[in-house]
């Protein structure tokens, strides 16, 4: 900036201000780099003369380009570092309304509505809300990029003014709101003071979560909401990735949150846009924070259900003499709901599978990082351990009956190949999520894991778990009521299937057939001496399985063959 510029700048010259401001906005909208600005302290000097005239009320018709200027500048990480901003800090928590205030915020959204009606708030004119939302412009670049500012909007209470703005029945601009948002996840994400304040002393969640069901009942909902919705549902998550409140009082929240989550997913569960796919992906990262008693909440009793209930009822007040007409009328049969599983409502299940079944094309059309799968498959794995219900469901789409096995588990498009594909992955997460859902889908029967993924798939789960001898579970709670699910075509095949490759192996032509007894024995030896020499070398560690189910090293290869006959009669005991 020309130094004339400058120094009309610092003047308030009103009538000069306009058309500098709007060249210099205009010239640096895109500026990163301001080693021009750090020669002769023109950063500073005009840092000064823009908060001059910010903190100027007859100027007011101004403040929306000096903003615009200051949000430029604020991009500077290394003279935000080295010069003292304490004062224009305070001045844009002024400007953006969220400065210190005397009303302490109510501790449910029922007593804050109640203190409006008895101290009513003007609402923002357009000017003013455009101020208010280019002031939190600012104040998102200066807590992105500076420790200082982060504790000094916490000493000021921002926390309070936003979330009872938020929470107010008062209409605010979409802009307004979403930058709200925008500066409460990064306090929320980079000051664990921040998370604490808001969960534990301002009741947040519960605010939160009331705003997000309002936003829900909303006839429509367009693209500038659903992006205030995805902020909202970040700032959700921060809060609640640690909880400090007492169990009790977290898990009366989670419920009514895991309830709303539900509506979210059944009204943006198609993902039609990539918009609903965001606010979508965001849910499923919230609903990880969620303890997994909660989230029976994502599945409802059916109407239909309910109808039959009724109808139980109705027949036993006619056995009495007592029949209820108007009870009866109310009992006709209606139509269930579009998924209906074991009298329960699964649709919300349904978008979690629709959702791992686009993500898992979309990973492998575009190589991305298999860590994006895994809030998806944390969800699944919660649900299938909560609730009976919620694991037949899951595992009728993820392991159906089993009728074609001449593939193994791994090749395939269908879930269950997928999963069967990332146990064998490097990257650990993925790896033991995938193990995990499969194994519990199995009620964590040793047996059941082989039959749909073979043991040469599931080796490394039952490695981690000491059950390579396939030894059942202990202390594994399921219901025994599952019938057997082994189809026609299945046990046809059974016997022909390989277990450790998990699908019926071709029967080829064995060398083994064209040489002689002794000559087997001999090349049997000669396979012991080379095991022997790695053995030796290093290389490789032949081992045993202990009686506590894991591998134990060998001090000698031929210990093989000291257990090979109580092998031998722990098979015949198992057959």
């Amino acid at each position: 900036m020309e130094s004339e510029h400058l120094k009309r700048l610092e003047a308030k010259e009103a009538d000069h201000i306009p058309a500098i401001l709007s060249e210099f906005n205009t010239k640096n909208a895109d500026l990163l780099v301001f080693d021009s600005f750090r020669t002769d302290n023109q950063w500073h000097e005009l840092w000064l003369a823009i908060f001059g005239i910010l903190e100027d009320q007859k100027l007011s018709h101004l403040h929306t380009q000096c903003l615009n200027t200051v949000r430029i500048l604020t991009r500077d990480e290394f003279s935000l570092q080295t010069n003292y901003i304490e004062h224009e800090v305070n001045t844009l928590l002024k400007l953006a309304r969220i400065e210190a205030s005397s009303l302490k915020l109510p501790a449910t959204p029922d007593e804050l509505k109640q203190q409006e009606r008895q101290e009513p708030q003007l609402e923002p004119s357009q000017a003013q809300s455009e101020v208010i939302a280019e002031a939190l412009k600012c104040l998102c670049n200066l807590v992105y990029q500076n420790s200082d500012c982060r504790r000094q909007c916490l000493r000021q209470h921002c926390l309070d003014a936003i979330l009872k703005r938020v929470a107010s029945s008062m209409r605010h601009p979409c802009a307004l709101e979403y930058y709200d948002m925008k500066l409460l996840f990064l306090l929320t994400a980079l000051e664990p003071a921040a998370r604490s304040r808001l969960q534990i002393d301002l009741n947040g969640l519960t605010y939160m979560t009331k705003w997000l069901d309002d936003k829900l009942g909303e006839d429509s909902v367009g693209d500038e909401q659903l992006n205030i919705i995805c902020e909202l549902l970040k700032v959700m998550f921060n809060v609640t990735s640690a909880p400090d409140k007492s169990p009790n009082e977290y898990e009366i929240q989670s419920l009514h949150l895991t309830g709303v989550l539900r509506e979210l997913l059944l009204r943006f569960g198609d993902m039609a846009t990539d918009k609903d796919r965001a606010v979508v992906t965001h849910a499923i990262n919230l609903l990880t924070n969620i303890s997994g008693s909660c989230l029976t909440e994502l599945t409802l009793r059916c109407s239909n259900a309910e109808i039959e209930s009724l109808k139980e009822r109705e027949q036993d007040k006619e056995k009495d003499g007592e029949k209820d007409t108007e009870a009866g009328a109310k009992a006709k049969p209606r139509k269930c709901c579009s998924l209906c599983f074991e009298k329960r409502n699964v649709r919300s299940l349904d978008v979690l599978l629709r959702y791992l079944r686009q993500s898992l094309a979309q990973q492998e059309a575009e190589a991305s990082s298999h860590e994006l799968l895994s809030p998806v498959l944390t969800v699944l794995v919660k649900c299938a351990r909560s609730d009976r219900v919620m694991r037949h469901y899951l595992r009728q789409e993820i392991l159906p009956p089993l009728r074609d096995v001449s593939q193994r588990p791994e090749i395939g498009q269908e879930l269950r190949n997928h999963l069967c594909r990332f146990l064998t992955l490097p990257a650990m997460i993925l790896r033991d999520l995938s193990a995990e859902l499969l194994f519990v889908l199995c009620k964590e029967d040793v047996g059941r894991m082989i039959k749909y993924t073979g043991y040469g798939n599931a080796a490394g789960l039952f490695a981690k778990r000491g059950i390579l001898d396939c030894r059942r579970v202990e202390g594994a709670d399921y219901s025994s009521d599952s019938e057997d699910s082994d189809t026609e075509e299945y046990k046809q095949q059974q016997q022909g299937i390989n277990p450790v490759l998990g699908c019926v192996e071709p029967r080829g032509r064995s060398h083994l057939d064209e040489i002689s007894e002794e000559q087997k024995e001999y090349e049997a030896m000669q396979l012991v001496n080379l095991i022997e020499q790695l053995r030796q070398g290093g290389i490789v560690k032949p081992a045993l399985i202990d009686r506590d189910g894991r591998p134990q090293p060998l001090e000698h290869i031929l210990q093989l063959q000291e257990e090979l006959p109580q092998q031998q009669l722990d098979q015949k005991r198992k057959t």
